[in-house]
């Protein structure tokens, strides 16, 4: 994830909890936060629970995310553990009151492959002009089944805030176990917040960097992978 922020022209730094914690850094510093993958305090309070605990139980902390997230120049991504603790936090950012939570997948086993995904119309900056696209994209987690109201669903919809889906071979989203790894509901499987500063998904964009890490690829592309333009995205929107 570094590696394509730095790639995209960022400086990324590496911030532990404890950091913001103990005051050695603070939000403020930054114009993008990305959660990343990687199951935090073992998701023994479900996935992300414990990571989105620490701060919604630290007044403080909590108080210095909640400024971050309405700062207009911030942006947000959260993928797979980050997507799901970032989804715990939707009462502390503007236009994130309909994000689903997210659930054991259907198959009842951790998923690991390589899944298709549509990019869709939304307000996403991270993913803006790339709607459309139907891109391979790395899948590794045992909790990704999107869980919301049909409301909240609706809502979703309306207010073009869903942002990816899974697809079959003809680019149409689908529920059909493998392609849908999870089982979420219309294949939805990443969502942004009303304005779009806030990003969360469940694949991981960051595991095809480059061209070379694709398969297949067109015979033009000789270097960014077909993700890279999520990350200058984010260099564009920063400025």
């Amino acid at each position: 994830m570094a590696a394509g922020f730095t790639r995209a022209g960022f400086d990324a730094i590496d911030v532990h909890m404890s950091d913001l914690i103990s005051g050695r850094l603070s939000l403020e510093l930054f114009q993008g936060l990305v959660a990343c993958g990687g199951f935090s305090y073992g998701d023994v309070l479900g996935a992300g629970g414990g990571w989105a605990k620490s701060i919604l139980l630290n007044p403080a902390l909590k108080a210095q995310f909640e400024a971050f997230f309405h700062k207009d120049s911030s942006f947000t991504l959260g993928v797979c553990n980050g997507c799901q603790m970032v989804s715990q936090l939707k009462t502390m950012m503007p236009g994130a009151e309909h994000f689903p939570r997210f659930k054991y997948n259907l198959s009842a086993r951790f998923e690991a492959r390589t899944s298709s995904v549509r990019v869709e119309q939304s307000n996403s900056v991270l993913l803006a002009d790339m709607q459309g696209s139907v891109l391979p994209i790395a899948v590794a987690h045992g909790e990704g089944l999107v869980s919301a109201t049909q409301a909240d669903l609706e809502a979703l919809k309306a207010g073009q805030q869903v942002a990816l889906r899974y697809v079959d071979s003809q680019g149409l989203p689908t529920e059909h176990y493998p392609l849908n790894p999870n089982g979420s509901p219309e294949g939805i499987t990443g969502v942004c917040s009303l304005d779009g500063r806030v990003t969360i998904m469940m694949p991981h964009p960051e595991r095809n960097l480059r061209a070379v890490n694709h398969s297949y690829k067109p015979d033009e592309w000789q270097g960014d992978g077909a993700w890279m333009r999520l990350f200058r995205n984010a260099r564009v929107f920063a400025g």
